[in-house]
């Protein structure tokens, strides 16, 4: 039987997010039953379900690991991507595909607009420009790329849910504070998506986010006060700024990789919820026994 869409990465948080919202007819494959790395499993999947649209929520995500693992960060973000295209394209499908902020930079001083030069500098970064250039040039007008940033979600592993639990145990945080983006639920992101999915001639590259901007400190501040606020955590624990140089790690960080959504706003008619909005809804999402409990090991 077929399915209208196939959502890849069914397993991931944005995955999740994707199918809680879809409408009947949405069929979602986690990496156990589509992986980027196998091709044979993709050619599969695509007819068994026979959609009319793919919406490719799956990607390596490990930022760092990348640093140390180019090659499974290329197999995934880029060559796995490639092959997901090429079958989109000889099946005459449409492909909606899930990208990033890290494309860029971050030196531009300005948001970042969809046309905008991408330069990045990591590994991740550089294998998901790859991806696009493959979905953008092998579908031409039925490949679609969204770009968003600083994803986080109710459920998974993301920096939300880190926070709540380093903050479950009372001890004070350090943030860094001078990387800049915007907070972005997969709960407005999705519904975004499946918008975008009803508008068959939107092909091209877009970027969407939640709205305003805020640093990772500004993030975990808000986080706290709220959680707090809501009994989720027992108080809000001090939060110290600290700058990326005292917080190295292994790949390198855009230091603002603020996305311009303006141009898919007005095509889709949907003005961007703040940030700070999106975030009490993930919050009335999270249960403190789920979420806020003290990181085992």
């Amino acid at each position: 039987m077929s399915a209208w869409a196939l959502v890849l990465g069914a397993g991931g948080q944005l995955g999740r997010a994707l199918l809680e919202s879809a409408s009947p007819g949405v069929v979602g494959l986690g990496r156990e039953e589509a992986d980027l790395r196998a091709p044979e499993t993709l050619a599969l999947a695509l007819r068994t379900h026979d959609p009319r649209i793919v919406v490719n929520a799956a990607a390596w995500t490990a930022v760092d690991r990348a640093e140390e693992d180019p090659e499974g960060a290329e197999a995934v973000n880029a060559r796995g991507v490639e092959t997901l295209a090429r079958l989109c394209a000889e099946g005459g499908r449409r492909l909606l595909h899930v990208s990033t902020d890290y494309v860029f930079d971050g030196t531009l001083g300005r948001p970042y607009r969809p046309d905008d030069p991408p330069r990045p500098i990591n590994v991740y970064g550089a294998s998901k420009r790859r991806g696009e250039e493959a979905v953008l040039s092998l579908l031409g007008g039925r490949g679609t790329v969204v770009r968003t940033a600083w994803l986080y979600a109710p459920w998974g592993t993301n920096f939300l849910l880190t926070i709540l639990r380093r903050a479950a145990t009372g001890g004070p945080l350090r943030v860094v504070d001078d990387q800049h983006g915007t907070p972005t639920s997969v709960l407005t992101l999705a519904r975004v998506l499946w918008t975008a999915t009803a508008h068959e001639d939107l092909g091209g590259c877009w970027h969407w986010t939640d709205g305003g901007e805020t640093t990772w400190f500004g993030f975990a501040r808000a986080i706290v006060e709220r959680a707090a606020a809501r009994g989720l955590i027992a108080t809000a624990v001090p939060i110290t700024p600290i700058s990326t140089a005292e917080y190295p790690r292994a790949a390198r960080r855009p230091p603002s990789s603020v996305l311009d959504v303006s141009s898919l706003s007005r095509r889709l008619g949907i003005r961007p919820v703040p940030w700070e909005e999106a975030l009490e809804e993930v919050l009335e999402r999270v249960s403190l026994a789920g979420a806020a409990a003290p990181s085992q090991g």
